[in-house]
């Protein structure tokens, strides 16, 4: 029996390959990261423009563990590159700054690990990770309204690092299930650190800023699901992660942040 054109049209239609759910295609959603470092300042905005995206699918569990891993470590090693040419410098853990202004070690809970859990944290479940792999530094403010109580001052957030602003958040409204709040991403490649300052009130960088040890990076504030409670006193949560292996693992600096210089708010 012969087939109309019609009907041969349908039965190869019909053979298609199934449509089905899959995740995010990084090749579309994102600029060629490669092409970021020769390009010159308007590819370096998209450099860092295209990871703050990449990091965003991972904050809210729109991407595979698998991909996002295997991604990291190449988006990482371009922001490097990208990081010399542009100037940036190597700072050893001698040269790091404690990273709120006025306040030294003794604002750390004195507790057990001090607040330190790393176990259960993945940084690649996003907004959903398990454990505390973090210091949370008080600031005096019994009234919670993100100043501090000797003189009524917004309490600035340094760069405890060398390195580069690679991902942020400035956008957050209470009611939203974002843990983090307004936070900071500075990516350091001399250490092949991720260091994480989360709980702001006002941020001061943009992405792909070049920041030095003590440079001003946010202020403290109350952002942040759980931050934003009247059971939480005002602080910022400090979390250093190992990126070397591509899994972002948690690491105690309690030590370095005890030998790490003190900044006053008044020589800012």
């Amino acid at each position: 029996m012969k087939l109309n054109l019609f009907a041969l049209l349908s039965l190869l239609f019909c053979t298609a390959v199934p449509i089905s759910a899959a995740e995010p295609n990084l090749n579309e959603l994102l600029s060629p990261p490669e092409t970021a470092v020769s390009a010159g300042t308007a590819a370096s905005t998209t450099l860092y423009s295209d990871f703050n995206t990449f990091n965003n699918l991972i904050r809210d569990g729109r991407i595979s563990k698998g991909a996002a891993r295997a991604e990291l470590l190449r988006r990482l090693a371009v922001i490097s590159a990208d990081y010399y040419r542009r100037g940036g410098r190597d700072y050893s853990s001698a040269e790091w700054v404690f990273p709120v202004a006025g306040y030294g070690i003794g604002a750390i809970d004195k507790g057990r690990n001090h607040g330190f859990v790393s176990s259960g944290y993945d940084y690649f479940s996003g907004n959903r990770h398990g454990g505390h792999p973090a210091y949370d530094i008080f600031i005096h403010d019994r009234n919670q309204d993100s100043r501090e109580d000797r003189n009524g001052k917004a309490v600035s957030v340094l760069s405890m690092t060398g390195g580069i602003v690679v991902a942020l958040e400035k956008e957050w409204q209470n009611g939203s299930k974002l843990r983090g709040g307004k936070y900071i991403w500075v990516f350091d490649p001399t250490n092949n650190l991720l260091v994480y300052y989360a709980h702001n009130e006002e941020l001061f960088v943009e992405l792909g800023t070049i920041v030095t040890p003590g440079d001003l990076l946010a202020t403290v504030g109350r952002s942040g699901l759980n931050a934003a409670k009247r059971r939480s006193p005002t602080h910022l949560h400090f979390s250093v992660l190992s990126s070397k292996s591509g899994q972002p693992l948690p690491v105690p600096v309690y030590q370095e942040l005890q030998r790490a210089k003190c900044i006053s708010q008044q020589s800012l």
